[in-house]
């Protein structure tokens, strides 16, 4: 009779074991699908970061481009005006010297044909 009580036990404690894996199989279950619920949910609020900065620096590179850009046009406008008033000077001084100015041009044309010959030897 004691055996067939303690089978009985052993029958009921297998029986809870039973039970008790099927709801830990179910707890894991959900428990998995939350987690991955607020995995997507985190993968969603980084991807709208992420597309927030983009936006965010794609803004800033247009507006340093934009700077650069109006950089670049006063640079070359002044770097124009210079040259215009250098190509003036040189033409008025051509002008109120001719003969200065040709005699110079002849020597500068020597000195860099001599120059130009004595790399070719």
């Amino acid at each position: 009779m004691a055996t067939s009580t303690a089978r009985e036990s052993i029958k009921e404690d297998i029986k809870t074991l039973k039970e008790d894996a099927v709801t830990l199989k179910e707890d894991v279950k959900a428990g998995a699908r939350e987690e991955a619920a607020n995995l997507k949910a985190k993968a969603a609020e980084a991807k709208a970061a992420a597309r927030d900065k983009a936006e965010e620096l794609g803004h800033k590179a247009r507006e340093y481009y934009a700077t650069a850009r109006e950089r670049s046009r006063e640079y070359y406008d002044e770097a124009q005006d210079r040259f215009d008033d250098a190509q003036r000077y040189v033409v008025e001084r051509v002008q109120e010297r001719p003969l200065q100015s040709t005699a110079i041009a002849l020597g500068v044309g020597v000195v860099i044909g001599l120059l130009l010959a004595g790399r070719r030897s």
